[in-house]
């Protein structure tokens, strides 16, 4: 007898149906599940063998059961497929008859007491049942708040394999109530307000923000760097829900969504310098997401950027451009979003005090050349804002005046981030960071006295088309915040001014 139940994968964050095909005969007692599964999921059977039996149930020993899980070119990673695999066998063997008054998906895994337990990746069961017109979803009790996010879906909890049988058999639905959607409110409580001095490179942040563009903190230790980069999200606007839908989508399928949340604050992520490649940039053995796609719509801030490896660093500039990335494996590619504003910092010299107003440095030239040399001349080009920062004076510290706080900033980024709405309003994109060339020469134009110093700044200091193109866009975003519907001369030249680079980088 051959029994289908629906089930989901996913290729990168897209879901992909699945059918869950048991067929069971007569002949010699064997389980084989086919089509392309993983060690977790060849081992399934022995999960489902034991949850049949110990919710009741039995798996006879007169029969040859195969497992088909299509389509066959698609891995199957994980143990999503515990459960449908388990009632496609009690189906096939004539155990269970299914009377349920419309097509259903299932996912989940099996403790070996019939128990079903929380997995990865609910979200895009429920989106890929909304986009097939399928009505009912079987979830694990944990993940039914997530799998709840997406509208018009029926989605069903259980906590037992037994109790999905009940509800299968009996056609008795008890649907999920779905609550008003929880907030993930973990906000930092750091704010601008206690950053002592560094106005220059609060501007810097605001302008970021405003804009969407990467930007980049060089100093000796101990003068804010990290401080500033911590604080940076709190400028940042809220999630639009469609981009918490997007942000959660990635979270989910790497399994890092807090039960039943939906973010409202942009993702701040932070990792450490011995990160390797695949960890930075996505493609480890089960191809889930990096770094780079968990920061999407959000922060990814590379503290001490000059200590990661070379060739992490470099796999940053493709992403920073297109604002996705393509993960290439033998069997398949997958695509990542990846939007986000690359904050870094770095000290600038090895013993971190080459700038320092009063400690000497004891790194010679070559010490130096050979610090940044790590920080290729491509990857520098993409930071649009490089700011120089000096240790805070001792009159600043002890300054009672109090600075002025996030929630003023962010108002400020908030209206600048408005005005580009309305400018890109019917195009494919929303910030000055990501306008094209042809963006450029429409919504950047400068007066002749400005283009006049431009074309002495691009020769002087060679800049190239890269860089005159992103000094444009920075100039553009100043001019936003200033509410200015032209660019003018000071806003090219503070822009010109955050491009500066020092002599050693």
């Amino acid at each position: 007898m051959l029994s289908r139940i629906y089930s989901s994968a996913s290729r990168g964050i897209e879901p992909v149906l699945v059918d869950c095909e048991v067929d069971s005969r007569n002949g010699m007692p064997s389980i084989t599940i086919v089509g392309l599964p993983d060690v977790v999921v060849r081992e399934s059977k022995e999960r489902v063998i034991s949850a049949i039996k110990n919710s009741g149930y039995t798996v006879p020993v007169n029969k040859t059961l195969t497992i088909n899980l299509a389509p066959a070119e698609i891995k199957k990673v994980g143990a999503y497929y515990d459960l449908p695999i388990s009632v496609g066998m009690l189906v096939s063997t004539g155990q269970l008859s299914i009377n349920m008054p419309d097509k259903f998906m299932m996912i989940g895994e099996l403790g070996l007491d019939g128990s079903v337990k929380p997995v990865s990746g609910v979200l895009l069961v429920s989106i890929l049942a909304k986009e097939k017109g399928i009505k009912y979803v079987f979830v694990p009790r944990e993940n039914a708040e997530e799998a709840a996010l997406v509208e018009d879906v029926s989605v069903i909890a259980i906590g037992t394999l037994k109790e999905c049988i009940e509800i299968l058999s009996s056609g008795d639905i008890v649907r999920y109530q779905k609550e008003e959607c929880k907030t993930d409110n973990t906000k930092t409580t750091l704010d601008f307000s206690e950053v002592r001095g560094q106005s220059f490179a609060k501007r810097a942040g605001e302008i970021a923000a405003s804009g969407g563009h990467n930007f980049f903190l060089i100093g000796p230790p101990g003068c804010g760097k990290s401080m500033i980069a911590k604080r940076f999200p709190s400028i940042l606007p809220d999630l639009s829900e469609q981009e918490a839908l997007e942000v959660v989508k990635i979270h989910s399928i790497s399994g890092k969504t807090k039960r039943g949340s939906i973010f409202k604050y942009r993702p701040f992520r932070s990792p450490h310098h011995t990160i390797s490649y695949a960890g930075l940039i996505g493609g480890t053995s089960n191809s889930k997401p990096g770094e780079v796609s968990l920061a999407h719509k959000g922060v990814l801030f590379l503290d001490e950027i000059l200590e990661f490896d070379r060739k992490a660093l470099e796999s940053l500039r493709q992403p920073m451009e297109d604002g996705e990335v393509t993960v290439a494996r033998a069997l398949n590619s997958y695509k990542y979003p990846a939007s986000f504003i690359l904050v870094a910092s770095a000290n600038p010299c090895p013993c971190g005090f080459a700038t320092h107003p009063s400690i000497s440095c004891t790194c010679n030239s070559h010490q130096k050349q050979q610090y940044f040399r790590k920080m290729s001349g491509p990857l520098m080009d993409r930071f649009d804002l490089v700011v120089e920062m000096s240790p805070v004076s001792e009159d600043e510290l002890f300054s009672s005046d109090r600075a002025e706080s996030s929630i003023d900033i962010k108002q400020r980024v908030k209206l600048a981030r408005t005005i580009q709405q309305k400018r890109f309003e019917g195009r494919q994109i929303t910030l000055n960071a990501e306008m094209t060339d042809s963006d450029i020469s429409l919504f950047c134009k400068v007066a002749e006295n400005t283009t006049d110093f431009i074309k002495k700044a691009i020769k002087r200091y060679s800049l190239s088309g890269r860089a005159l193109n992103r000094l444009l866009k920075v100039a553009r975003t100043i001019a936003d915040i200033e509410l200015c519907e032209d660019i003018k001369l000071e806003h090219v030249l503070e822009a010109f001014h955050f491009r500066r680079v020092m002599e050693y980088v």
